[in-house]
């Protein structure tokens, strides 16, 4: 025993959180069997365990090991998240940019959350459908438009406190006309025979009984209001958390999985986070949806360790937040080549310089809205000559005209427009 205390196989190497599931499959240190491997890990695990006032259907408390490797995370989540991002200022500062990032990611985590869920929609069916705002047509599309719906609504209280009529409001936003009218907005009762299960039925997970629930929930609430305290918990640690405990108290029939990942987006939004606004977590989970499985099974196995749970979190938030760097720069890599295109080549040569401000203006601030008027002003030509500069370019598909009842022209950007800007370009090469 003092061998093994004063070694140090017991700790984690390469931001590993190996469960006993995994760790006896693996050959052991030098010297030592894989009981005693596992006997060194606990200990250390134990020596920094920070208990939580979350408890299991036993009362056990919850608890993580606060290691070094979960430091390291959290730091990268405190700069990246809340902080900078790989972006021009001036893109960010705009509101309309903002709106378009926030946009696409409440479509992608509307989307992977339903999926997560079983709906079987094609993406870019389901990115038309909320996109147009046509109706759903089936229970499936429903599901998608509701998640919508639903992070929306978080999107818009995530400065206020967590009570129970907002918990009740969120699940029968993400419930509605996909399941029995009698069980959406309403906790579970203790007529309902409620399991997780696996593909086959098995039983993965009994939540506490029904009965329990007002407790439960109460003390759950609590923690995530709290912003401070003796008890101190990391926001990031807190938000999944309240994922994690909606999944294991399960306190609705059903729609507690799409419920608990929209309350993770409220709890970071609400202390600061403002950069998980524009990731979606149910895109990474669903590449790794056995893990995020184990993940819950692990914590719950392993005498309420909800490490288990918080690695694998944690990793899913490191890797949102890569992605959003590098969607933000491959897209400002397409904005370049989008901006050389009409200042260089034959094309160059079809456009005047008012089209080519226009354009150059356009992929900047893509959201802009152009009129006849207002394009004259902006370069003192006539009437005639400013609607012959528009409409030149909405004839070539850049540019999409409208005509509101009783108002005048307007011409914003085509949907298609780096696409049609590319083919334009081909067809004078």
């Amino acid at each position: 025993m003092l061998e093994l205390v004063s070694s140090d196989i017991g700790n984690e190497r390469r931001d590993r959180y190996l469960h006993w599931d995994e760790m006896r499959h693996r050959p052991p240190p030098d010297g030592f069997s894989r009981e005693e491997w596992w006997l060194a890990t606990k200990l250390a695990r134990m020596s920094s365990r920070q208990k939580l006032p979350l408890r299991d259907k036993l009362g056990t408390p919850f608890w993580f090991s606060d290691s070094q490797h979960m430091h390291r995370r959290l730091h990268e989540i405190d700069q990246d998240a809340s902080g900078r991002i790989q972006v021009p200022a001036e893109d960010m500062a705009s509101t309309a940019t903002r709106e378009r990032y926030v946009i696409r990611s409440l479509v992608e985590e509307a989307i992977t959350s339903s999926q997560l869920e079983g709906a079987a929609t094609a993406r870019v069916v389901a990115k038309e459908m909320l996109r147009s705002g046509r109706s759903p047509r089936d229970a499936d599309e429903q599901m998608i438009l509701n998640n919508y719906r639903a992070m929306e609504f978080i999107r818009a209280h995530s400065d206020v406190d967590l009570t129970v009529e907002m918990l009740l409001e969120l699940q029968r936003m993400l419930t509605d006309k996909t399941l029995d009218a009698s069980a959406v907005g309403r906790f579970r009762r203790p007529s309902d025979n409620v399991h997780v299960v696996d593909m086959e039925e098995n039983i993965l997970h009994t939540p506490p009984h029904a009965d329990e629930l007002d407790q439960r929930l109460a003390g759950l609430l609590s923690f995530a209001n709290r912003r401070g305290g003796e008890e101190f918990v990391h926001p990031a640690v807190r938000a999944i958390l309240l994922h994690f405990m909606i999944g294991y108290d399960h306190p609705f029939v059903d729609g507690n999985g799409r419920t608990a990942r929209a309350l993770f987006y409220w709890s970071m939004a609400r202390s600061g986070y403002w950069l998980m606004e524009f990731v979606s977590i149910s895109q990474f989970i669903r590449k790794s949806y056995p893990s995020y499985g184990r993940a819950y099974l692990y914590s719950e196995t392993d005498g309420g360790d909800v490490s288990y749970f918080l690695h694998y979190n944690l990793r899913i938030v490191r890797q949102c937040i890569d992605d959003l760097h590098s969607y933000l720069a491959r897209k400002m890599k397409e904005r370049r080549q989008l901006e050389r295109m009409f200042s260089e080549g034959n094309l160059a040569h079809y456009l005047n310089h008012r089209q080519k401000a226009l354009l150059a203006h356009l992929v900047k601030k893509q959201d802009t809205v152009y009129t006849i008027e207002g394009h004259r002003r902006s370069h003192g030509v006539s009437y005639h000559t400013a609607r012959k500069d528009l409409e030149e370019l909405a004839e070539v598909d850049l540019l999409t005209r409208r005509a509101p009842r009783g108002r005048k022209l307007l011409y914003t950007m085509n949907p298609d427009f780096a696409r049609n800007l590319k083919d334009i370009v081909e067809l004078l090469a």
